[in-house]
């Protein structure tokens, strides 16, 4: 921890000019107090108790007292630079914030008891107003609940009364964190350092990220997503800094030499977890848009040079595309996005001010690969989503934060069409978030949608509930619903819920009502309620098993253990088609088996199910019917819609994981890849194999595999080979994929034109007098890591000083992921420990440097035993993530007795699901492995026998 500094004078200063202020109701904690009590008799100071005895009955607040807005004053000690002098003494850097707050809330039930929250914070100085009588009533006691449930706890000795308007005052102080929680630390260089170990180039700003509940970590709160209120926020800091709100400012005063004050003016009616604020020296670039103030903020070496300007000139078009959509304006009249070194998430929602990772937000012309514009308006469409959905109407508890993050997630496939149509990612983006909520709700193990709210309490298990069944699984669901009752009639139902539910709280049966009403006013039959809770209030999801000789067709749950027993069924929409009749719409509404004419096969046509794959369920076929889908991909594969030739990869291959068909019906599948060259195919049987990677990359079997791998990758390796050796990149986005896939798996599979064009463009680079990098931005990840790989310590250590020297993000996530790709073990073990010093590898890039680390097989042991021996600190990050990664390689019953010991002995608090989770599917692959690697084997060594 860093040392304090003492309070500078300008402090005082600063608190005698806001005193001007008190009448209007600005006040500062000393002034406030004073002035309050100073006509009474007050009570001595109470004793603070540490602990309380005992846990309360629940882990939530009492609902008896409702806040309706918040005054606060927050004064971050930060320096955000310290310049080394001769002959002057520097400053040291201090962590402190103090501050204080006045919370205006009503009583609906009578009560001497105030419950809020406060966590890591100093709180003194209470006092608690009856704004009706304008009187001062005495408390007695003020308790910290050390039991998790963070509650600040304050009686009182006269009761407050339903129906009464009250104040409470509280003073506090805190340590800005160094972690990402909270009020942190946020760190990077500017421009760059006159010598090795000059500081003067170091830049420090501190920022907030409270979601789901660290708002009580700054000031004491009513930290739950039902508890809006208004935010009116007055930021003291030093003059040569800016000050960044959810609302924009109303004032500003310079109040001595070193300190000023920004006054924001009030935040609409919100949750406390979207309060936001940062102190930097940033500067912005603007966006284009006819009512709102849009700005993009970044450090100033990164406006100059232009790397926000293509976020800044996307966002206005986005955010015009919402409102237009939803009927509804954006509700604030400036809008903020800040590109922050250091982020605990992706991106994250803040009403009016959105932080992002800044290589999410940055594009740098000639460095960033073209495809990464994805990744800018991905991010960006998902965050403006949000301030509609879970800023404007949010969920109630977070058991449902589906409702914010599956509607933000689907949503944002519209935004990028409407905005960069050329990209032409709508399919991509569908595929890729339902093979990953189908990969995740495979397991036991899984959640719901909406689990019911007594299972998600405390803080962890809030935590848990942003994975990739709220965001991936919501949004695949919602897809569904709206392709059931028609697209139009889904949108009517949203404009009716975003309207009557703004600036409220809701649940999934709201959302129900209001579709309900939809459909009823189009005549429509559909009861979305039964419906909808089969897929949101059960875990997983079915497969549908088809005969088309009979026409017989039933469901079951889909798991990968197959000796697990389920009961449940689900209402499951179904497009389905045949070689010779277009499109048409079935239910199956029962867990029996029925008969439908739809399903059978007349006169020997192929029949496809789950069209376009609008429905959240895999697909099974009778082995005939099998053949005529594979026989079609590979004699005319254009006959079959292109997403569904992406899915019946994916079912072929899962469903031989859940041993439902023959392993060699799975393998079969992909022998039409030889002539394909569409990324969605493509990209489906990758995604699949790797998982026999996993399973088989230590074993006999991988030799033949890669074999197998080259015969079908060559047609396309050499489908792009003029544009790759000479550096150059399609037109088309979805080619431009498709070319970064041939290459990674020709290389990754030992092609030897591909490995030696890899290295050859890596050496090039390294030997250039200029360091003039003459490698693609879009090839430049894959080439990277094909280089590094086949390299040794010259090409390591070549991207390790590039890594370091680097200022641009883009280039430094390329070659952060490169360094894994290394088979030296010394090298990987040294790459390991650098992760262990935020100076070398930041904090938030710690869980994915390591998973990357984990995906080489040469890495995935010393991952594996380097994560326990430094759980404390690694887990800091994305621990769920980290867990995944890091196990996915785990099939044998050493392994599984290892991670059984990890689940008992380490806190694993958010990750605890994950940890769960890679048990089950490690005993998954133990037995498949032991009942399909001598078939697996055997086919590719009869595949590439010739």
């Amino acid at each position: 921890m860093a040392k304090k500094s003492s309070v500078s004078k300008g402090i005082a200063a600063a608190f005698v000019i806001l005193t001007v202020f008190a009448l209007a109701g600005i006040v500062t904690m000393v002034i406030l107090y004073k002035t309050q009590i100073s006509t009474m008799n007050p009570t001595p100071r109470p004793t603070i108790l540490p602990t309380t005895p005992g846990l309360p009955p629940v882990m939530r607040l009492p609902t008896n007292l409702i806040p309706q807005n918040y005054k606060v004053f927050l004064q971050p000690h930060l320096y955000t630079k310290i310049i080394e002098e001769v002959n002057v003494t520097s400053p040291n850097q201090t962590m402190l914030f103090t501050g204080n707050s006045t919370v205006d809330f009503h009583c609906v039930q009578k009560t001497s008891t105030i419950y809020l929250h406060s966590s890591d914070l100093a709180v003194s100085g209470p006092v608690v107003m009856d704004k009706d009588q304008n009187e001062v009533i005495h408390f007695s006691t003020m308790k910290y609940h050390d039991d998790g449930s963070n509650f600040l706890e304050i009686h009182l000795r006269d009761a407050l009364d339903a129906g009464g308007n009250y104040s409470l005052f509280l003073a506090f102080k805190g340590e800005i964190s160094q972690g990402l929680d909270g009020l942190f630390l946020s760190t990077y260089v500017e421009g760059h350092p006159a010598h090795e170990g000059d500081t003067n180039a170091d830049r420090f700003l501190a920022a907030t990220n409270f979601q789901p509940s660290d708002a009580r970590r700054v000031f004491p709160c009513f930290d739950e997503p039902e508890m809006k209120a208004v935010f009116d926020v007055t930021i003291i800091h030093r003059r040569d800094n800016i000050a960044l709100g959810n609302s924009g400012q109303s004032d500003s005063i310079i109040l001595d030499e070193e300190w000023k004050y920004t006054r924001f003016h009030p935040t609409p009616r919100m949750s406390t977890y979207l309060f936001a604020f940062a102190v930097s020296e940033f500067e912005s670039v603007s966006s284009a848009h006819e009512r709102v103030d849009i700005k993009t903020f970044a450090r100033p070496e990164a406006i100059a040079l232009g790397h926000a300007q293509y976020a800044a000139n996307i966002t206005g078009k986005v955010l015009t595309f919402y409102e237009k959509h939803f009927g509804i304006n954006y509700q604030q009249k400036k809008l903020d996005q800040i590109a922050m070194p250091d982020l605990a998430p992706s991106a994250m929602e803040n009403w009016g001010l959105v932080t992002y990772e800044q290589g999410g937000l940055l594009f740098e012309e000639g460095v960033s690969s073209l495809l990464h514009k994805e990744l800018i308006i991905t991010l960006i469409a998902h965050e403006l989503a949000h301030q509609w959905f879970g800023n404007l109407v949010t969920m109630k508890w977070w058991n449902e934060i589906w409702l914010n993050e599956g509607f933000a997630t689907y949503m944002s496939y519209f935004a990028i069409d409407h905005v960069e149509p050329t990209f032409k990612m709508l399919e991509a983006f569908t595929l890729s978030d339902l093979r990953t909520a189908f990969e995740e709700d495979a397991l036991e193990t899984s959640h719901p949608l909406s689990p019911p709210e007594e299972d998600v309490q405390a803080n962890y298990q809030s935590l848990m509930m942003f994975d990739a069944i709220s965001y991936s699984k919501g949004a695949v669901v919602l897809r569904m619903l709206a392709d059931t009752v028609d697209e139009r009639v889904f949108n009517k139902g949203i404009k009716s819920y975003l309207a009557d539910f703004s600036f409220k709280n809701t649940d999934q049966n709201d959302l129900w009502k209001y579709i309900q009403k939809a459909v009823d006013e189009d005549g429509g039959h559909t009861k979305v309620a039964k419906v909808m809770d089969t897929w949101t209030r059960q875990i997983g999801y079915p497969v549908i098993t088809i005969n088309t000789t009979t026409g017989d067709i039933y469901q079951k749950h889909f798991l990968f253990n197959d000796s697990s027993e389920s009961s449940l069924w689900w209402y499951i929409p179904i497009r389905v088609k045949s070689s010779k009749s277009e499109s048409t719409f079935v239910w199956l509404e029962t867990s029996d088996t029925v008969k439908k004419d739809e399903f059978i096969s007349k006169s020997g046509e192929w029949i496809l199910a789950n069209v376009n794959c609008t429905g959240y369920y895999r697909v099974n076929y009778n082995p005939e019917n099998w053949q005529r889908l594979l026989t079609q991909l590979e004699t005319n594969r254009f006959r079959i819609p292109l997403m569904n030739r992406g899915q019946l990869i994916d079912d072929a291959f899962n469903l031989a994981r859940a041993k439902l068909v023959d392993v060699t019906l799975a393998l079969n599948s992909t022998r039409f890849l030889r002539n394909e060259t569409e990324y969605l195919p493509w990209e489906s049987a990758v995604k699949n194999l790797q998982y026999f990677v996993l399973m088989f990359d230590r074993s006999e079997v991988y030799g033949p595999m890669q074999a197998y791998l080259r015969e079908q990758v060559e047609g396309l390796y050499n489908f792009f080979r003029n544009e790759t050796d000479n550096s150059q990149v399609p037109t088309d986005h979805s080619l431009q994929h498709n070319q970064i896939t041939a290459i990674e798996v020709a290389c990754s599979n030992g092609l030897p034109d591909c490995i030696a064009m890899a290295t050859k463009m890596y050496a090039k680079w390294m030997n250039s007098d200029n360091s003039t990098n003459i490698i693609h931005p879009n090839l430049r990840s894959a080439i990277y890591c094909q280089a590094v790989a086949a390299g040794g310590k010259e090409e390591w250590e070549f991207a390790w000083d590039r890594f370091q020297s680097s200022s641009d993000t883009s280039e430094k996530d390329q070659l952060r992921r490169a360094l894994a790709c290394t088979k030296k073990i010394w090298l990987l073990n040294r790459y390991l420990e650098y992760t262990l010093n935020p100076e070398k590898i930041r904090l938030m890039d710690v869980a994915s440097t390591i998973d990357y680390i984990a995906q080489n097989v040469a890495g995935q042991a010393l991952a594996w035993n380097f994560i326990r021996a430094h759980w404390e600190y690694v887990r800091q990050g994305h621990a769920a993530t980290l867990v995944e990664g890091v196990t996915s390689r785990f099939s044998t019953q050493f392994e599984l007795d290892e991670l059984e010991r990890f689940a008992v002995q380490y806190e694993l608090q958010s990750a605890g699901r994950a940890v769960d989770q890679a048990i089950e599917q490690t005993r998954v692959n133990i037995q498949w492995i032991s009942e399909n690697k001598e078939a697996v084997l055997e086919w590719f060594e009869r595949e590439t026998a010739s």
